[in-house]
């Protein structure tokens, strides 16, 4: 089954908004074997939404769209869609029922431009948005499919998983590719295809594929089978080969965050976390509560920007901060051990770095991190350089840090690699 994909909205084509439903929707559909052959972004704009019709329709046997259906006069999709499949706006009992209730929920009055949202095309298949006011909507003639969502991410990602996919799998018995990811951190792309290179080979030769997916301080490895799950035993053993030969940087599977990983192993050893952060402000430990279950080891965490507050709160010397500055070996180590004490927490991370544009020198360049480790017996501590992009090194300290604290606990942490 071929499909295209258009996203519409203004927001979208400069740049406001980031198109996550284009990711959501291509992944989805790969993963149940649709081949994705096109995406486009659109403005709201009947013709431009006409001219794209037509122009996938030539090509693949299905369209997902997104965007277009609030409840402004700017929101075209539903009657341009209307118009190109010859039908009529008809009211829907049950939505209008289902944005009542939504609005009574809330204790607001519904308006009549709301209501405007229950009229709908009578001959798509509608479906039914719980997450909001607006329905999907499904149009099926000369066995093509066309299926309009909202553009509102959590709504889309609820319409996907519950009633796009499962009925595309029910109606084209699709059947899809299996694929495994295994998650790496602490290591560049070039560096690792060197190292795996033989293991690469082999996958190749068992007829599967490997796709190297990078984002700043993390790759997705991902193997993938067109035989389905006939391949996934020969899939788990190349997996569990790469993990056993690259501790040091295999964390996970299938797209769970380093924060997760250490979460777990620590749950697991019933310690506690404390985290002193100079350059992240407070990100590495935001980090970890963004997941459930945070409260469960994570105690709490200094943030040390200045150096006052470092000798303040952390019990940093005035002295260390003075001889060797506070991007040091020496000052990170001692943020880490005196913040572990006032935490009472078993393990700390501490970081202090110089995140840039500005701050940099020509022995602590902008990019320049301390990442340090504290146990109650014992202080780790390594020097990174980054680069020259401030989020970007924020981001890669967050996850180095958590990386490290990592190793340590599985006592493999080796400050040469």
């Amino acid at each position: 089954m071929k499909a295209g994909i258009i996203t519409i909205g203004d927001e979208l084509l400069l740049g406001q908004t980031i198109n996550t439903n284009l990711a959501k929707i291509g992944k989805e559909l790969a993963d149940v074997g649709v081949n994705v052959l096109k995406s486009t972004t659109i403005k709201d704009n009947e013709q431009d939404i006409v001219d794209t019709l037509d122009e996938l329709l030539k090509k693949v046997d299905l369209i997902i769209i997104t965007g277009g259906l609030g409840p402004t006069n700017d929101d075209i999709t539903k009657e341009t869609l209307t118009k190109y499949f010859k039908t009529e706006l008809v009211l829907n009992e049950t939505v209008l029922t289902h944005v009542r209730q939504i609005f009574e929920s809330k204790g607001k009055e519904m308006l009549a431009i709301n209501v405007g949202q229950a009229m709908l095309p009578k001959d798509a298949l509608i479906l039914e948005n719980p997450l909001g006011t607006a329905p999907g909507m499904w149009f099926e003639q000369n066995g093509k499919v066309v299926i309009s969502l909202p553009g509102v991410p959590y709504e889309l990602i609820g319409l996907i998983d519950n009633q796009v996919i499962p009925r595309l799998k029910e109606g084209f018995n699709l059947n899809g590719k299996y694929y495994q990811t295994v998650m790496i951190q602490g290591i560049g792309e070039s560096y690792l295809a060197e190292i795996i290179k033989d293991w690469e080979s082999r996958i190749y030769e068992d007829n599967m594929g490997l796709a190297y997916l990078p984002t700043p301080g993390m790759i997705r490895l991902r193997i993938t089978s067109d035989n389905g799950k006939e391949d996934a035993p020969k899939i788990e053993e190349y997996i569990k080969e790469i993990e056993d030969k690259l501790p040091q940087y295999v964390y996970g599977r299938n797209d769970i965050s380093i924060y997760e990983s250490v979460a777990e192993l620590m749950k697991s050893k019933g310690l506690t976390l404390g985290t002193i952060e100079s350059c992240t402000g407070g990100g590495i430990a935001n980090a970890f509560v963004e997941h459930p279950g945070a409260s469960d080891f994570l105690k709490g965490g200094l943030i040390t920007y200045s150096n006052v507050l470092k000798e303040q709160l952390a019990n940093v010397s005035s002295q260390t901060l003075s001889t060797y500055g506070a991007v040091s070996e020496e000052v990170v180590k001692e943020m880490a051990v005196g913040g572990r004490k006032v935490l009472d927490v078993d393990y700390s991370i501490a970081v202090s770095g110089i995140a840039g544009p500005n701050g940099g020198t020509s022995d602590k360049p902008v990019g320049t991190v301390w990442i340090a480790v504290a146990s109650p017996d014992k202080a780790w501590a390594k020097k990174f350089l980054f680069g020259q992009n401030r989020g970007r090194n924020i981001e890669m300290t967050k996850m180095t840090a958590a990386n490290m604290l990592r190793l340590v606990l599985l006592e493999i942490f080796d400050p040469t690699l």
